[in-house]
């Protein structure tokens, strides 16, 4: 049976730079896993999906620490400056450790478009960064722009992933996305949402189907996890 987890509670961890922000969501009992969920371009640790995966996941028995990267750590609007990945690839280091201290079990690195985009550059920079990687609406390739994939780092992965991807996603079809898992050289699944955009969550008007949406990812993640769920 699912158990209802704590509230969400704020996290900071400022020790060192850059800072790690965000929402801790802790589970009722010991957690299974630890999952550090990050957020696309023009969003923060607060998005809709974001919140929805944390109480759904850490119903489930997973820590979940949704963190806001760097660069919207600087400035509240905007997307990311040229030039500042790398920063927010060390924040979602920072982030990893600060999870892996909290609780001695398997660490997941997870994002939504631009975060998961990050987190798996930064697997694929540092083999032992994450258990498994968990990416949210991977922004493939620029919309109307098929053929600038954005795959360069992808036959360096040798982090289990889980691509979760909508068929309307303008960032790339589900097809592509399929033929281009191919070039990890490590387990990989898809896990494929009918009638979704880039946000999956329907965030404007979540209501039931985007509830059933965050059900399925949260299954789907337990399942590409190995994690067994009570009923």
């Amino acid at each position: 049976m699912n158990m209802p987890p704590s509230p969400a509670e704020p996290f900071e961890d400022a020790e060192a730079a850059p800072a790690v922000r965000g929402w801790l969501h802790r589970p009722s009992g010991d957690p299974a896993a630890g999952l550090v969920l990050t957020h696309g371009a023009g969003s923060d640790g607060r998005a809709p999906l974001l919140i929805a995966l944390g109480e759904a996941l850490a119903g489930r028995g997973l820590a979940v620490l949704r963190c806001t990267l760097p660069f919207r750590q600087a400035r509240a609007m905007g997307p990311p400056r040229p030039g500042a990945a790398a920063v927010d690839r060390a924040g979602l280091r920072r982030a990893a450790a600060a999870m892996r201290g909290l609780h001695g079990g398997p660490l997941i690195l997870g994002g939504h478009s631009y975060g998961g985009r990050q987190a798996s550059m930064l697997a694929a920079e540092d083999t032992e960064a994450a258990d498994a990687l968990i990416l949210l609406a991977y922004p493939l390739s620029p919309p109307a722009h098929p053929d600038r994939l954005r795959t360069e780092h992808f036959p360096g992965l040798r982090t289990p992933t889980l691509f979760v991807h909508g068929t309307r996603d303008p960032f790339g079809s589900a097809e592509a996305l399929d033929r281009a898992r191919s070039l990890i050289p490590a387990r990989t699944s898809l896990l494929v949402v009918e009638g979704a955009g880039h946000d999956l969550h329907h965030s404007r008007r979540p209501g039931a189907r985007g509830a059933a949406v965050v059900e399925r990812i949260a299954a789907g993640v337990l399942g590409f996890l190995g994690i067994e769920q009570s009923n």
